[in-house]
């Protein structure tokens, strides 16, 4: 992958990746993650698509955001993609990324043609008329461990991705390796921002303006985003469909490359 530079007028860095050729595919990782993520990825979909992958704000080589909403982080993306790329473009986002997708699919000013959301919430925590997230209390817990602990709360957070999952020793230590070892550590006060905004996020009321064909591709096992928050984003997007994978966690691509790859391919 090639790798990029682009500045903001405030002179802020977002580094981003590019490999591939044809037609525009924006991914976009999850908290505490970086680009090396889809790595392999990457390496499935570039016979296909110019791939455009970015760092988010504060993760990677990127620096950090400005501020830490939904909102002031799609404005960035947006005027990335749109000094990048002038064709419509498919969205690929994981987790945050999806909440992020969802974010940008809402700015006129991003030529978005279709989305695919990955372990993706409308509501990371639960409420009394949500229960289909984490406990405030569990993400809370994790916010002060990331002061106390920053790296082991990292990895915990990561090992949580695939709980349940029959995979290997030997595949985790491959994963680990292109998709964390690859890139620094996120920056520790954007790690704790983006976890408060998680607590925060509900997206709820803003599905049905989202008019983009979507489609969710959820892990039956995953215990960040419960599958179920997955068929009700799914159903209540004015044109969303998903596909469950059963015995895979969170991170589906990293789990089932080649599957994943495929449904994207087949779907953008």
């Amino acid at each position: 992958m090639i790798r990029h530079e682009f500045r903001f007028s405030d002179d802020r860095k977002l580094s981003w990746y590019e490999v591939g050729q044809g037609h525009p595919l924006v991914l976009l990782h999850g908290w505490s993650m970086s680009a090396a993520v889809f790595s392999e990825l990457a390496e499935q979909l570039q016979q296909d698509f110019r791939l455009l992958i970015p760092d988010l704000p504060g993760h990677g080589l990127s620096s950090p955001a400005q501020e830490y909403s939904l909102s002031a982080i799609a404005a960035d993306l947006a005027e990335w993609i749109t000094a990048v790329e002038d064709q419509p473009v498919c969205l690929v986002g994981w987790s945050l990324g999806g909440m992020l997708a969802m974010e940008l699919a809402r700015k006129p000013a991003v030529k978005l043609e279709r989305m695919v959301l990955i372990g993706t919430t409308p509501c990371f925590t639960m409420s009394d008329d949500w229960l289909l997230g984490l406990p405030t209390a569990q993400v809370k817990a994790m916010a002060r461990n990331l002061g106390r602990h920053f790296e082991a709360t990292l990895s915990d957070f990561f090992t949580l991705a695939f709980a349940g999952e029959d995979l290997s020793k030997e595949r985790l230590r491959v994963i680990r390796n292109f998709a964390v070892r690859q890139s620094s550590l996120p920056d520790q006060t954007a790690a704790q921002a983006l976890l408060l905004l998680l607590g925060e996020q509900d997206q709820r009321g803003v599905l049905t303006d989202i008019s983009q064909p979507t489609l969710v591709i959820h892990g039956a096992l995953d215990q960040i985003t419960p599958i179920a928050a997955g068929h009700q984003l799914a159903e209540t997007l004015a044109s969303g469909s998903i596909v469950e994978l059963d015995g895979v966690g969170h991170a589906t691509f990293l789990s089932r490359p080649e599957e994943v790859a495929s449904l994207i391919r087949e779907f953008c």
